[in-house]
């Protein structure tokens, strides 16, 4: 323990620190106050949309065109430029929406100071001020423990071990770690940047990259092209110079420098370039859509996992009920004096949780009661007990039944049983009041127990308010194919019960207590039930990991502190902003209005997200293939390139690039299924190679009919262009309005460019004369049937992808 640490632990005034004492640590500086984003910065953003090395590549080609007076051919450079801004503006908006929640959605540090618990935004703590921690807290800053009762922290987020660590006095309670039981105060040692979760950037950061098949994919493809961007342009460029009478000649008779014109044209075609803005984008508009409907998304990319998302588990307090508890009814079982009094202590703790202080209005506090020793409620245990300095003699116990009395309170033969099980069969939350005649000693508060042999007073019932929306949304998941587990800490048939209440066909649920210690065992269990009660948070978080042990994307939403762990494990983890602020901490969504309605759209949004994308980069891959045979092609027959820069701009935008950003942002309901790269490539290849040899075919034809290099050009354009447009036809199918409205633009802006004569003489564009106009049509048409075949092909192969897919999940 460093000297700080040591010297701070001489504070003992229970009193916190003064108002003169807190002035002093801000004036000096001694604050927590620190700036870490809470989203990508604005540098992140800058530097993934512009410093790539592709547009490194696309820049140095711009540069060279404009070096050599061919600033029409580097048209391509202002769309690179402008995709970087659009990427940018984008992003930047999604980051201004996001953080504007994410303050709203910043939790609070409760210190004590002057005698009196006040709550203060986190950068507001100073060092020396004494933090007060109950079961839920986000601890602000580094602290050392001073006082505990029973204090458990769970610092899994900061040191991965995932088991919560007992906090004693002298101990430390590091910064970002979540309170899960218990409760204390700790003095604050370490502030603002030296503390240790601000010590870590990475930890700081709020936007991290979580697993994305669409990134992973695209930057595969990247990496592919990238390699062969330097010998396929040497292999091109050689067969430019060769075109234009060799090294030698070329070079001395100036002719050189359309040989580079073509290279670059080439080059630039086969680069993907808005393939990775749609998808930034699409990630962008996605996360500011869901903002707009009070979904916080902490992290860009879980956007796209939503698509991927195929069993939902919900916690029933606070998700499928509206986490209101009520007070219904107390069934006296056995008499013991001071039983309500004991009830109305329950209730006015400080520390008390939304089920004790429910108690605060049916059993008022008429004389104040001091405990002598208590055990704090804990969620891994489920009761809390206590013993009186005066007043009701013994120890009182108050919890689940069936953690407090085991087996018993779940056999009807019993009164204990068969009044718990009755209660909870209709829906209710059941707590039982129990007592021993022995108090509590030291041993048993510092073991968690309470002494044997208690006896049940009291059952305690509770209701809660099923939310309205909750059955709508539970039938969206099962229409589309979406398991869900409903998983709680309370008694199974209540939860049951509830579930029933919203549509889910169940009879009883499952004890957890029964669930084995074998991962593989509880996988199969989770496969076979629904619901399932008394389950501890370790247990949540074990449920979760075997459902993921089993090929399966995970969801968790929750709000108590219990679901943390659970929550952090999903591969989706989402969190009701009325809950715990370590919960909202750890998940990656969090829905600011508390509304379980909103998950449905939540999943469409990402569904529509990575089904969009996945369209979209069919059109990128399709034209990087066919750019990538041609530069082949061309290089190894020592073609001269049919294209100018200028001229493939117009294909580039007007069949792809323009419409491809309207495709990405069209609604979308197709359910995601993995294998997206090679699903794209099983049309992109086929489909690129017979544009490739279409234009090598209509080359070597053209060339022997003798026409100009203009006329060939156009020609070619004309062919890319037409075979472009019905691509993205095929690729749009179903046709909707909106689709028809776009693809019917991009033709017009086409014929306007063909036709306008200031538009043909900027592109070049020549007639290509009776002969060539014949010419094209029949290579046209060759390629356009060869496009629906490769279309035919491509959806019994999809579909058989997909029945395999849905063979093995059966398995």
């Amino acid at each position: 323990m460093d000297q700080a640490i040591a010297d701070s632990i001489e504070f003992d005034d229970a009193r916190g620190l003064s108002a003169a004492e807190v002035g002093e640590r801000v004036a000096s500086g001694q604050t927590n106050a620190f700036t870490a984003d809470s989203s990508r910065s604005a540098w992140n953003i800058v530097r993934s949309n512009v410093f790539t090395l592709f547009n490194g590549i696309v820049g140095a080609c711009f540069l060279v065109l404009l070096l050599l007076g061919r600033w029409q051919d580097a048209l391509f450079g202002v769309a690179a430029l402008s995709n970087a801004v659009i990427g940018c503006v984008q992003e930047f908006r999604a980051k201004a929406a996001l953080d504007r929640l994410a303050l709203l959605n910043a939790p609070r540090a409760r210190v004590r100071r002057d005698g009196v618990d006040v709550e203060i935004a986190p950068s507001e703590v100073v060092r020396d001020d004494l933090l007060v921690l109950r079961a839920g807290d986000q601890v602000s800053a580094d602290a050392v423990v001073v006082d505990s009762g029973a204090l458990q922290i769970d610092e899994s987020m900061l040191t991965g071990e995932s088991d919560a660590v007992d906090k004693r006095p002298g101990d430390e309670a590091l910064s970002g770690s979540i309170v899960v039981a218990g409760e204390g105060t700790a003095r604050v040692v370490r502030v603002g940047a030296e503390s240790y979760a601000n010590a870590f950037a990475t930890e700081a950061k709020r936007f991290q990259l979580v697993s994305s098949e669409l990134r992973t994919s695209i930057d595969r493809v990247l990496r592919w092209v990238g390699w062969g961007v330097g010998p396929i342009g040497l292999l091109v460029l050689n067969a430019q110079m060769m075109v234009a009478g060799g090294w030698v000649q070329a070079w001395q008779q100036g002719t050189w420098s359309q040989a580079v014109v073509n290279t670059i044209a080439s080059l630039t075609a086969m680069i993907p370039l808005g393939l990775v803005l749609m998808t930034s984008i699409a990630f962008a508009v996605g996360a500011a859509r869901l903002a707009g409907q009070k979904v916080l998304v902490n992290e860009l990319p879980a956007v796209e996992g939503l698509a991927r998302v195929d069993v939902i588990c919900l916690d029933k307090t606070g998700t499928l009920t509206a986490g209101e508890i009520r007070f219904d009814a107390a069934l006296p079982l056995a008499e013991r004096a001071g039983w309500q009094q004991t009830l109305g202590w329950y209730g006015a703790a400080p520390d008390a949780n939304a089920t004790a202080q429910c108690l605060r209005e049916p059993f008022p506090v008429e004389a104040p009661l001091d405990a002598s020793r208590r055990i704090p409620f804990s969620s891994a245990r489920k009761w809390s007990a206590v013993s009186f300095a005066a007043g009701p003699s013994g120890t009182w116990v108050l919890g689940a039944p069936e953690m407090v009395f085991g087996d018993v309170a779940g056999d009807a033969g019993t009164e204990l049983g068969a009044a718990v099980t009755r209660l909870a069969s209709s829906g209710r939350r059941t707590l039982v009041l129990a007592h021993t005649d022995a108090p509590l000693d030291d041993a048993d508060v510092e073991a968690e127990r309470f002494p044997a042999a208690p006896v049940a007073v009291a059952v305690l019932t509770f209701v809660e308010a099923v939310r309205p929306d909750a059955a709508e949304a539970l039938a969206y998941f099962r229409d589309q194919g979406v398991g869900v587990r409903v998983i709680s800490g309370d008694n199974p048939r209540t939860v049951a019960a509830i579930a029933r209440e919203v549509g889910l066909e169940v009879d009883e649920g499952y004890d957890a207590r029964r669930l084995p210690d074998d991962d593989v065992e509880l996988g199969e269990i989770l496969e076979q039930h629904t619901v399932f009660g008394r389950v501890t948070p370790d247990q949540k978080r074990r449920m979760v990991t075997a459902l993921q042990a089993r090929g399966h994307v995970v969801a968790m939403t929750g709000d108590g502190v219990n679901d943390a762990l659970a929550i952090k494990t999903a591969d989706i983890g989402i969190a009701m902003n009325s809950g715990a602020a370590a919960t909202k901490a750890v998940a990656r969504l969090v829905l600011l209005d508390g509304r379980f309605s909103h998950l449905p759209s939540v999943v469409a949004e990402g569904r529509q997200v990575i089904a969009n994308i996945e369209r979209v980069s069919m059109l990128f891959l399709t034209k990087t293939v066919y750019a990538t045979g041609l530069a082949v092609l061309f290089g190894a027959l020592v073609m001269e390139f049919p294209f100018l820069p200028r001229q493939l701009s117009i294909t580039d935008g007007l069949t792809i690039g323009i419409p491809a950003f309207f495709l990405a942002l069209l609604p979308n309901t197709q359910r995601y299924v993995p294998g997206f790269l090679k699903r794209s490539l099983s049309f992109a290849i086929p489909a690129g190679i017979v544009i490739a040899i279409a234009l090598t075919v209509y080359t070597r034809f053209a060339l022997g009919m003798g026409l100009s290099v203009e006329q060939l050009r156009t020609g070619a354009t004309i062919i890319l262009a037409i075979v472009a447009i019905w691509v993205l036809t095929v690729l749009s199918r179903p046709v909707t309005r909106v689709k028809v409205l776009v693809i019917g633009a991009m033709f017009i802006a086409l014929t306007a460019i063909f036709t306008v004569p200031a538009l043909g003489d900027f592109f070049q564009l020549r007639d290509p004369g009776e002969d060539g106009a014949v010419l094209i049509t029949m290579i046209v048409v060759v390629a356009i049937a060869a496009i629906e075949a490769v279309r035919f092909a491509h959806r019994r192969f999809v579909r058989r992808l997909l029945r395999a897919d849905a063979e093995g999940s059966r398995r």
